[in-house]
């Protein structure tokens, strides 16, 4: 508490920091409506009204993990499903997932029966569960959130396998490590974890401009050794010398006496060019499936992808059928991203609001004069009545319904007058 170490002195002073914070009615719609937009990026835009069954596996949607019906954690549910069908439930939020139909009502709820899409096949043989589904996350396998934990701390998900991890979880010395602004903004898009990043070590044949930097600008910073990205300016080989180059914050130059091996500039390898695959040309201008370095005799660290990475990867048929393979062709799937998939929440969002907007003015529209003129006046007596009302109150007491009950009770009386 804020005034918890205050001196006893006494006073009306030895309150002043316990006092409230003040709050407008502006500052608490913006609060609103940035509640109302995380939501709706969490959503997609779903308004959660119909299964999402019908639509089969979707790219990515809201998955919900209903504990009291599937103990097990064998089962997901959709955002409409986790409302009309399990309300009341120990419901597990499991944010995003990729490639998954709504299990609602299946074989592995027993005799529930889905509200919204009761006829589904007894269960969907593509759909991945982790232990995420039990309420577990990280490498740790705690709850989120923890209810032995003093603090809860912030968590990360990886794009490859989308558990969600500790920040001091994932294989760094230091959370310090994490590409991040200076405000503490992520710097990077996406996350892939130490797990993960074996299967895609194929990314380490890409330039610099793939991994995310700490670094604030573009300017060059002698003797940095701990902040920067994979070695640009080398051969294979020399990628394969550096313990896992292409990490942000992982370099640190141990493998050499100096700092020549450190990178200094977004400098593309000699063979990854990085020209246009559309043409069916591969970017990287080598057989992908021969020349991934290994990971096997590296140390497993995880990796901090910088903003559309994924555009930048090759889409040649070789690449593509080895993405395939590593089971990772999503990665160049647009609509398989974060990023995206919150594009188009806000783009539903977008087109609500202007519906909702359509629907007053609509409504304003269809009144004659006398009826906008009585809805502004009631506009006005409800500005005046609160105001009244809160610099007649008294603070320190609690607003109870018979002061709200009050408060309309004047209002119907001046409406009486108004109209008499």
């Amino acid at each position: 508490m804020a005034g918890e170490g205050s001196g006893g002195g006494g006073g009306a002073g030895a309150f002043e920091d316990e006092a409230e914070p003040t709050v407008t009615i502006g500052e608490y719609i913006e609060g609103i409506e940035a509640e109302e937009l995380e939501a709706d990026l969490v959503l997609g835009g779903d308004e959660g009204k119909e299964c999402t069954y019908g639509g089969g596996y979707l790219k990515r949607q809201a998955v919900f993990s209903c504990l009291t019906c599937v103990p097990a954690g064998v089962a997901g549910v959709c955002t409409a499903c986790s409302l009309a069908c399990h309300d009341g439930h120990e419901v597990v939020e499991l944010w995003t997932k990729r490639k998954f139909r709504c299990d609602c009502g299946n074989s592995k709820f027993g005799s529930h029966v889905c509200k919204l899409c009761p006829e589904k096949d007894p269960e969907n043989p593509a759909n991945s569960y982790n232990h995420n589904f039990k309420g577990s996350y990280c490498t740790c396998g705690r709850p989120y959130p923890d209810p032995e934990a003093e603090k809860q701390v912030e968590m990360i998900q990886c794009c490859i396998c989308e558990d969600w991890f500790h920040e001091d979880h994932i294989g760094l010395n230091s959370i310090e490590e994490i590409p991040r602004d200076e405000e503490g903004e992520p710097l990077y898009e996406d996350f892939i974890c130490p797990k993960c990043s074996t299967k895609c070590y194929f990314l380490k044949l890409y330039p610099d401009t793939i991994w995310a930097s700490n670094k604030q600008s573009s300017a060059p910073q002698a003797e940095t050794t701990n902040s920067t990205v994979m070695n640009g300016n080398s051969s294979l080989g020399d990628i394969e010398k550096s313990e896992n180059g292409a990490l942000i914050n992982h370099l640190n130059c141990e493998k050499t006496s100096d700092n020549e091996n450190c990178p200094k500039d977004s400098v593309a390898p000699e063979k990854a060019s990085l020209d246009d695959s559309s043409d069916g040309k591969c970017k990287l201008g080598m057989n992908i499936c021969s020349n991934t370095p290994s990971a096997d005799s590296e140390k497993k660290m995880p990796f901090f992808m910088s903003k559309s990475w994924r555009e930048v990867i090759c889409r040649c048929e070789t690449c593509t059928d080895f993405y395939a393979q590593q089971g990772v062709a999503y990665l160049i799937d647009k609509e398989d991203s974060i990023e995206e998939y919150e594009k188009v929440a806000k783009q539903k969002r977008e087109k609500k609001l202007e519906q909702q907007e359509g629907v007053e003015a609509n409504f304003l529209n269809s009144l004659d004069h006398v009826q906008k003129i009585e809805i502004l006046s009631g506009i006005n007596d409800m500005k005046n009545e609160l105001q009244s009302f809160l610099e007649t109150f008294d603070s320190s007491k609690p607003v109870t319904s018979e002061d709200i009950r009050a408060v309309f009770e004047n209002l119907a009386k001046k409406k009486k007058q108004r109209l008499s």
